[in-house]
Parts: C-alpha cells; sequence; structure tokens
C-alpha cells in the first residue's frame, strides 16, 4: 500500500515533465527567460511575413555594453547585431539604409526598440557600417536572411 502511493505520485511527475519539455519546446512558455522586459509575446515570424519591412531604425547607446541582452548574451557595442521585437533570436537580417543603399547583416539577439514607430535598434558597429551615427535613426528595409526553427527559439 505504501509503495502504491509512491508509483502513483512518480506517475504524475513524469506526466508533469513530459508536458512541461513539450510545451518549452513548442514556445508555449519560456523558464529561462530572465530580463526585466518580460517574455517574448510568443509571435513567431515566418520567412514570408518578414520578408521586406521598412520603418525606423535606430542605435544602442554605450551604456548598454557589457549588459545582458533579451537572450543572455553579454552585449557588445562592436559586433553586428540587433533588437527586434518579434523576430526570433538567431535570425539573420539585412538592414538597408534607404537614405544611401548601405547595407549590413546582423544578428537579432535583443527585444526593442522600446520607442514608438521604431522597427530595429541596432548595435553601433551595425549603425556605422551603414552610416546613421550622425543622426541616430533612419529609414531602412529588413529582409530576413536566416530563420531559425521553431524548436531552438529561446524566447
Amino acid at each position: 500500500m505504501r509503495h502504491e502511493k509512491h508509483f502513483i505520485n512518480f506517475s504524475l511527475l513524469a506526466v508533469l515533465t513530459v508536458a512541461g519539455f513539450s510545451a518549452i519546446q513548442f514556445g508555449a512558455c519560456n523558464p529561462f527567460y530572465s530580463t526585466a522586459e518580460g517574455a517574448d509575446t510568443g509571435v513567431r515570424t515566418t520567412k514570408k511575413q518578414a520578408a521586406a519591412t521598412e520603418g525606423t531604425a535606430s542605435f544602442y547607446a554605450g551604456q548598454f555594453h557589457g549588459r545582458k541582452t533579451a537572450n543572455g548574451e553579454t552585449f557588445n557595442t562592436y559586433q553586428l547585431t540587433a533588437a527586434h521585437p518579434s523576430l526570433p533570436f538567431g535570425t539573420w537580417v539585412k538592414v538597408t539604409n534607404l537614405s544611401n543603399g548601405k547595407d549590413v547583416v546582423v544578428r537579432i539577439n535583443d527585444r526593442g526598440p522600446f520607442v514608438k514607430g521604431r522597427i530595429i535598434d541596432l548595435s553601433a558597429g551595425a549603425a556605422k557600417k551603414i552610416g546613421i551615427m550622425q543622426t541616430g535613426i533612419v529609414q531602412v528595409k529588413l529582409e530576413a536572411v536566416k530563420l531559425l526553427p521553431a524548436a531552438f527559439i529561446s524566447g
């Protein structure tokens, strides 16, 4: 009788564990998310949706250098990375400055921008490549180059 109670508890634990891993794999929850801004909205952008988007880009100020990004990496202002509100982490995006035609390919590793009307925040390294350091903001075109499968998305 005593062992039957433990068997039932063990069975319940096994079922909950399997359900938890399934939820994580399919993006229902993310227990590893640790930033103050809150977890990902759950929006998953397909290649077709991310094919080409135009809007305003800005770049991170130097005060964020060395801080953690939403995906857990340490932000390096000199790397070619960016923050986007919904593209999966690890997505490579070609960003083209519409005023001068210069472009750069960046990897999404953070969430943002948190300023209304902006579609992407670039690292200073990426901003220099497309010539927006003087103005701070510029109209850009975004084109997804590579997307990760949903099972590998961490946020």
